[in-house]
């Protein structure tokens, strides 16, 4: 009986190795897809948000209505919120929780859990074995009504960059949109208009 060659072993031991397919890495969570009804914002693909991030839906749905300074419910598989809020800030809202409570701050995974250790409420990766405590947002759930009205001034922190370059400002249940506004930046603003929840700025020199 004839031997083959060590490269032709190796070679064929090669092709059975299956190489993980770029599905299986990537992590994307559904857009959230939202629309105003009557007086109410209705989040019709709530449990497949939920589902994608493996996360308990009674606690997502904490998370987004203290974010959003308001009350409501779980329909079936979507979510109904008392007020009327713009998609682009339900969005917001929902990659934030993905931030705070499923991606892991070390490897940048999403394949983790949420344990507690005594009052400590963590984030545990089994990817890496990383934990970190979970973030406490509730500077953001603070009624900010006063303060958001067309001519009021304010003085701001830029925390992110709309897709059409615009910083962006979350204030409670509130997103403000800052013409050329970088991560990071602290500027003075003139509110110009207010449209449900979402509100216009222009930059003010100091």
């Amino acid at each position: 009986m004839m031997v083959e060659p060590y490269e032709t072993l190796l070679k064929k031991a090669y092709s059975h190795v299956t190489e993980p397919t770029e599905s299986v890495e990537r992590f994307t969570v559904p857009e959230a897809r939202s629309y105003i009804e009557g007086k109410t914002t209705v989040l019709e693909n709530f449990s497949e948000i939920a589902d994608t991030v493996r996360r308990d839906k009674d606690h997502l749905m904490k998370f987004l209505l203290g974010e959003l300074g308001t009350a409501g419910k779980i329909d079936g598989s979507r979510a109904i919120f008392n007020g009327k809020f713009e998609p682009t800030l339900i969005n917001t809202l929902v990659k934030g929780y993905v931030e705070d409570y499923v991606i892991c701050s070390e490897c940048g995974k999403p394949d983790t859990r949420l344990v507690k250790d005594e009052r400590v409420l963590l984030l545990r990766c089994d990817a890496c074995g990383g934990h970190r405590p979970v973030r406490k947002r509730k500077a953001r759930t603070e009624p900010v009504t006063n303060e958001i009205s067309e001519g009021a001034v304010l003085d701001v922190e830029v925390q992110s960059v709309s897709r059409r370059g615009d910083g962006v400002v979350r204030m409670g249940r509130y997103i403000l949109y800052i013409p050329g506004g970088k991560p990071g930046q602290k500027v003075k603003v003139r509110i110009t208009r207010v449209s449900g929840s979402i509100v216009f700025t222009e930059r003010v020199l100091a």
